[in-house]
Parts: C-alpha cells; structure tokens; sequence
C-alpha cells in the first residue's frame, strides 16, 4: 500500500487547486475522517510538539502531522461502512497519485526507507513584514502568485543518506528542470520552467527534509528554523500543545485563529466586522491530536488565548451530575456548568458575528416578545448551576394517542456553582410570571398536578394536548419537558440512568476531569427513529457509520480549553487494501 500524502520535488496543478486539496484533506483528518484520543503522560519534550514545528513559520494558518505508517491507515480503512470506505478510498487514490505515483514515485519503494514515523504539511497566509523579502533566483509570475498562499511539507528523515541520495538525483521533471542555488549558506533544490508551481527542497541539519511550492516558501521556512520564530516559538503554543500529545498518533494538527479570522475578515464574500476580528484576536490557538483505537477515533483537543490578550477564563468545572438524573433510554445529553457565565460567554464571541448561528439580540428580542421577559434578569438572573437539554423518547401507551414521540427536557440547578444560597425564591417569581403568560396570553390551561406524588405543573393547549410540564427535582433543580410527556421518566429519580449506560461509559471521555461540560449521542438510534435536518455534505453517509458520539471538555487554566471527543464507528467486514497505483489510474477521481 502506497501513502497518499508523501511527496518529493515534484510537479503539481494550479495553486488554487492545490491549497483547497491540501485544506480539505487536513479537515477531513481533523474532523475526524469519518474528523477525534488516549493521553500518553510524557514528559514535556520536543517530541510532544507537532513535527516540523521547530521549521514551519510562526505565522502558518494550519498545519497538520500524519502518520506514515501504512498499518494505521490500513486500520483507518476499517472503519464506517462500505459507503464511507469508497469516499475514502477517492480521496486518498487521488492524492497519492497526485503527488507520488503520477510523478514516478513509489511510497514502499522511494520514501519509506528514509522517511521518519510522521510527515507535516503546512499552508503559509501572504508573508507580512517591513523589509522586503529576499529575491529569488527566479522571478517569474508564478513564484510570485505562489507567495501569496503556498506550503510548506516537513519530512523527518531516519535515514541522511538515503534521503540525501534521492534530493541529489530528483526524478526528471516532464517539464522543465532542476536548478540549484544556496540561500543563508544552504543548498536548495529548486524546479524552473514548469506550468504551475515551481518546487524547492533543503535538507536541513541531515534530519528534516523541506519541500514547498515557491521559493519564498523555502526561504521563509529556513528563516523561521534559524532564527527561531517558528510555530514553535508562538505565543501559547509550546505550553498547550504538549497538553494533548499523544504516543504514535494518525494525525496532530493546529489553526491559527487570529491569521484565520484576518483572512476571513478580507475575503469579499463574507467579511468579518472589526469588532468581530478584534475579538478573534483575543484567541490564539486551537489544536487537536487523532488517534484510532478499536472501536472509533479519539480526539484530544486544546485552544487557548493570545498570550497578550486582556480577556482570562474562569476556571470552573463544575458539571457531572445530569446525567444520574436522567433515564438510561436518553438519545441525547447537553450538559454545562454555569448557564450565566456559559450566555455571558456566548454574547462576547458571538456580538455582530455573521458566522454564530444565533445573534444574542435575536435569542433577547424572541424570549422578550414570546414572554415579556428579560432573559437576563428574570431568567439567567438564577440560573448560575449546570445544566443540561436532552432528548427522551416516549413510551407509547395504549389508549393514549401522543402527537410527540420524544420529550425535550431541560434542567438547571438554581444553586450557586460554588454552593452558596439557592436561588429557587426568584426562579419561582420568574416561572410564576411565565405561567400567567402562558395562560392569558396563549389561553393554555395551567394546571397542577403530581408526578410519583412530586407537585408539577401541566400546560395544556386549547386544543387538550398535554404540551409542556415544569416542576422541582431535589429541592433547586428546575426542569421544563415540552413534547412528549416524559415526566415520569425522572420522577422519581431513575434507577436506571444514563451515566450507568455501557454506550455512555464507552463513548463519553473520564478526561479532563472535573468537567464542565458533556455531550452523548447514540447516533445509531436517533437516526433510525428520527428524521435529522441536513447540515454538512454526505451527511447520512457519515450517520450510517456512526454508533455514538461523546465529548468532555473543562476550562484547563485562565487562558485555555480542553476538549476529549470519541467517536464509535462501525466496521468494514473483511476490508480491502487501497487499490494499486497501476489499478488506480483508470479509477481515481480526476
């Protein structure tokens, strides 16, 4: 089996073409490639660092490590379905005949006996700075479009002379030729005349072997290595990286956030406002690590603030305990620590952001008018406990037809998350008001009732469906189920809970612990009995091989966040090896 992704000095299609390859198949890696992971305690060494970080410029926009381990990729192969098993084999057919066999390369054959255990690709912003870069040897138009977004490739070599041995005599190009030039006392392998990119190679101190697409990549990269301002040297990185370091991963990757949200901010088809980009440029970093195990793919990620930035986070992980309130059938589970703090976060990331799914004045001026209720005051005012929303199916009962057939719930705790006095006095002042709302101004009936003998109250359409229920469990906790009448699933405290569930131990992380949030959803079971709104491309494809998904996350320090994420996948029966370069050519996707 060939690896896709490793390459030496060779042509490639347009820049464009190119970047969004790379981009997609660096999210599709990051997403979980289904885009998420055991911590190995290491000491905090070099080797807990993203591979090439000592070489790749500080100001890199993304940057991703993969393995070159054909077993892992062969296992990556086992997961999903026969269906996702062919989207995969597309794209990595495709890439490794872009880069390797289409140029006469051969993986097992030309790379392996000198490459290290991972590789990683970089993609360079524009070059910023006062003092005009160095001019290259060659200075046609394509060295300088390349300059505007290029990559930079690091392969650690286990082998010097073997690799030194293939950049001395580089394949014939089909097109054009190799050249030779010295840029800061070091040789670079650089391609002229080619339709496309032009390509360099260095080897650097006998270890790292540097391809990029433009010769002002190079020069960039050597810089950066030289006078250590690589993403090594950034702002946060070297201490929050190592948080999610990993033994022998798939892949390790990291965005620049504030070089993102610049680029972001310039294109013309979605600018950012100037305060959105000012409050971007609070965070730093956001970086994750991907390993396989035997049932799925595990994610360990971090992000963190800019080292100079004014905002702190408040370090309170204060969640854990919804999910032995709530019954063992459970679909899924939203929990948080501090509904309050959790909003107040919201509206500062969120504020004139075109890209948050909901604005915060839209989710104030709806609750305003629906209520005549002040979201903040009469409502978060009280809610500073966890927190959880989740979806319960119903039971059908015989002679009871039911227009729902799952109950959405949500809890809140009214009690300070640091155990101070419980705030349930103004939560009942506020529910009271929201119940004379419901019945003068929607003409429901409010109606008292009891649940396993604990006092609820009904709200009942003018048509006499059941439509919500509210009530009190454990003296401050809140809950409202609107749907499906599943009150009785949590009153009296289930004995049978989520959190006692095998699926739920199995997919939602024990780390970090303490928590101050957790999601689960059995995916496999939802999909089968609830239709779901399409959010991202092959989305029921993706669906079809997944069982469960969990994540954990906690508020690491005052400037960081850290996120655990697995995902339990099906299994390929008697899965196939990827295709041979020979039998690839007529079937790869062009």
């Amino acid at each position: 089996m060939a690896l896709p992704l490793v390459s030496v000095p060779m042509k490639k299609n347009k820049k464009p073409s190119l970047v969004l390859t790379l981009s997609a198949a660096g999210l599709l890696i990051a997403a979980g490639s289904v885009a998420y992971w055991l911590l190995a305690q290491r000491q905090m060494s070099s080797s807990d660092l993203l591979v090439g970080a000592n070489i790749i410029p500080g100001d890199a926009l993304f940057a991703v490590s993969l393995t070159t381990d054909p077993q892992q990729w062969q296992k990556l192969r086992q997961f999903g379905t026969k269906e996702t098993q062919t989207e995969l084999d597309k794209n990595l057919v495709q890439l490794r005949d872009r880069f390797l066999t289409n140029n006469g390369y051969d993986f097992q054959k030309d790379i392996a006996p000198w490459v290290g255990d991972d590789m990683t690709i970089a993609i360079l912003a524009p070059a910023t700075g006062n003092k005009p870069a160095p001019k290259p040897v060659t200075t046609n138009k394509e060295d300088t479009a390349s300059d505007q977004q290029s990559m930079v490739m690091v392969l650690p070599v286990k082998n010097p002379e073997i690799a030194k041995s293939i950049l001395a005599q580089p394949k014939t190009l089909k097109q054009g030729k190799w050249i030779d030039r010295i840029y800061q006392g070091i040789a670079i392998k650089q391609s002229e005349g080619q339709t496309g990119q032009n390509f360099s190679a260095v080897l650097l101190d006998r270890r790292f072997l540097v391809i990029t697409d433009s010769p002002k990549a190079t020069e960039r990269a050597i810089d950066a290595y030289k006078n250590k301002t690589s993403l090594a040297t950034t702002g946060g990185f070297a201490e929050n990286f190592p948080k999610i370091a990993n033994y022998q991963p798939f892949a390790q990757f990291y965005v620049n956030v504030p070089t993102a949200a610049k680029i972001a901010a310039a294109s013309p088809n979605r600018p950012l406002p100037a305060q959105v980009l000012a409050q971007l440029q609070n965070n730093q970093g956001l970086a994750g690590t991907i390993t396989l195990e035997s049932e799925g793919i595990r994610f360990k990620g971090v992000s963190w603030l800019n080292p100079n930035s004014q905002r702190v986070l408040v370090v309170e992980n204060k969640a854990g305990k919804m999910q032995s309130r709530i019954p063992a059938e459970t679909l899924m589970m939203l929990t948080g620590g501090n509904l309050q703090r959790s909003w107040r976060d919201y509206v500062l990331t969120s504020q004139g952001n075109p890209l948050s799914p909901i604005a915060p004045e839209q989710i104030r001026g709806g609750i305003k008018s629906l209520t005549d209720l002040d979201l903040e005051k009469d409502l978060l005012s009280w809610m500073k406990g966890e927190f959880s929303l989740s979806v319960i199916p119903a039971t059908p009962k015989e002679g009871s037809p039911n227009d729902f057939r799952a109950g959405l719930l949500f809890m809140v705790q009214t009690s300070d998350a640091y155990g101070g006095q419980s705030l349930r006095k103004s939560a009942e002042a506020s529910i009271s008001q929201l119940d004379d709302v419901m019945k003068n101004q929607y003409q429901f009936q409010v109606q008292p009732g009891k649940v396993a003998g604990q006092p609820v109250v009904n709200w009942v359409s003018p048509y006499g469906t059941l439509t919500a229920t509210h009530g009190w469990l454990d003296g401050d906790v809140a809950f409202l189920v609107v749907g499906a009448p599943i009150a009785d699933k949590i009153l009296p405290k289930p004995n049978y809970t989520l959190a006692s569930t095998l699926p739920f131990q199995q997919t939602v992380p024990t780390e970090p612990n303490p928590t101050n949030g957790q999601f689960f959803l059995d995916v496999e079971r939802t999909v089968k009995n609830f239709p779901l709104p399409t959010l991202i491309p092959n989305q029921q494809t993706l669906l079809d091989a997944t069982r469960t998904i969990g994540m954990t996350s906690a508020v690491s320090d005052n400037r960081s966040n850290r996120y655990d994420i697995f995902i339990e996948l099906k299994k390929v029966t008697n899965a196939t090896s990827l295709p041979s370069p020979e039998g690839s050519k007529s079937n790869s996707v062009r």
